[in-house]
Formats: structure tokens, C-alpha cells, sequence
């Protein structure tokens, strides 16, 4: 999967039932609305939800926008808004206390790429919620190719014998190449599950952030459905 920032549950569960987890991180960034999220997530408020955006360089790239060269644009205040926004909505929340000095800690650093800042809130989930997977990252495995046939020659690299897809892949998948391989695909469709939130009601599709600062170390039963 590409690198997310603050990512959502249903990313965490897809790496908990595979094997080997491959950043995709050498690729350009999705810029389809619907699941663009490397530099962006959502969080809990009183009244809804709210984004969290990091501000990117992109002018002047004419297209390149590989997610591993991609410098977050730090002449802007994003850093302070982010960590005012997650202290003031989740203070109330049982296990903020918790995580409250990583999270200050986070933000008082200068990141410069995204990927970076992206794989360092995806690695103190994955610690938090007890998922011990291998991650590589396609950067350091060197294959042009785009697509389904990148996909195929990153699970080849690897000797595996299956694919765990999110549900899009159904869009440009082709089956067939993976068929061939001997890999078979297997689409993730996440069943997000229902918890108590810091505020009445419950919204769904947040950061992981959320069901981690609300149920601490209880956090990954609930990740799992268990």
C-alpha cells in the first residue's frame, strides 16, 4: 500500500492479515479524492470530523510527484495547527495521556519528505496495535512499472503466493497476470467496526489515531473483530 499519514483502521487490518507489508512508496501520489490520503486524515470533533492536511511542494513538478521525493512545504504553520487540533479535540479521550508526549514529540520535529513523516505515524500504530510484519519498501527493490504489473513483479520479488488488494484494485486489476503467476488476488473489504468515540455518536473512516487515544491497549481486539 502507499504510505498514508495517520492512516485509517482498515489499513492496519490489512497488514495484520498478510505476511509482508510493501510500502509503495517510489510511485506517484494518488490524486483521486476518494482515496488520496498520503498526506492526509481525518479526526473526531465534537460536531463531525475534520481533515488534517500536510501542505506539499508541488509547484512546478509538472507530473512528478513520486511519494518519496515529495517535500512537505514547511513555510506554513501545519505542524502547530495539527498537534492544537488532536490535543484539544481527543484531551478528554481515556489513553491521551498515554500517547500524549509521542504525539507533541512528533510534531516538534522538521519533517521534510512525507513519506517519512507518513511511515513514522503508520510504524507507531502498527507498535500500538501489536502488529509485528515485515515492511519493505518498493524505493529499495528498483522495478519500473506501473499498475497491476508493478504490483505482480513486487509480489514475485517477494514468492508470494497471494495478494491482498484493497477494494479498488477491482477497477484495474487484471487477474489474469496474477492468475498466470500462480498468485491469487483476494480484495480487502473491511468491515469497520463500532466503538465509543470521545464525543456522542459514532463516525466511521477515521485516523487509526482515534480508536488507539479511546481504548489504548485494547485497541487491536477491536481492530480485529474480535
Amino acid at each position: 500500500m502507499q504510505p498514508a499519514y495517520w492512516p485509517w483502521l482498515g489499513y492496519f487490518h490489512r497488514i495484520a492479515i498478510s505476511d509482508i507489508f510493501i510500502v509503495l512508496d517510489h510511485v506517484q501520489i494518488d490524486k483521486n479524492s476518494k482515496t488520496k490520503f498520503a498526506n492526509r486524515n481525518k479526526i473526531r470533533t465534537k460536531d463531525d470530523w475534520i481533515w488534517l492536511t500536510v501542505p506539499l511542494k508541488t509547484k512546478g513538478k509538472f507530473g512528478e510527484l513520486y511519494l518519496n521525493k515529495l517535500e512537505i512545504a514547511n513555510d506554513t504553520k501545519w505542524r502547530q495547527k495539527h498537534l492544537a487540533a488532536i490535543s484539544y479535540n481527543y484531551s478528554k479521550a481515556p489513553f491521551f495521556k498515554d500517547h500524549e508526549a509521542y504525539i507533541k514529540e512528533l510534531y516538534g520535529n522538521q519533517w521534510h519528505f512525507i513519506v517519512d513523516l507518513s511511515y513514522e505515524t503508520i510504524n507507531y500504530l502498527m507498535k500500538n496495535f501489536n502488529i509485528d510484519v515485515p515492511v519493505l519498501f518498493s524505493s529499495k527493490m528498483k522495478y519500473i512499472a506501473k499498475k497491476d504489473e508493478l504490483l505482480l513483479k513486487l509480489c514475485k520479488e517477494v514468492g508470494a503466493d497471494t495478494y491482498i488488494s484493497g477494494p479498488f484494485g477491482r477497477d484495474y486489476i487484471r487477474e489474469q497476470l496474477f492468475n498466470n503467476a500462480g498468485i491469487k488476488i483476494v480484495y480487502h473489504d473491511y468491515k469497520h467496526p463500532v466503538y465509543k468515540q470521545a464525543y456522542d455518536g459514532f463516525v466511521p473512516y477515521m485516523s487509526a489515531l482515534d480508536l488507539l487515544l479511546n481504548y489504548g491497549k485494547k485497541s487491536k481486539d477491536i481492530l480485529m473483530g474480535e
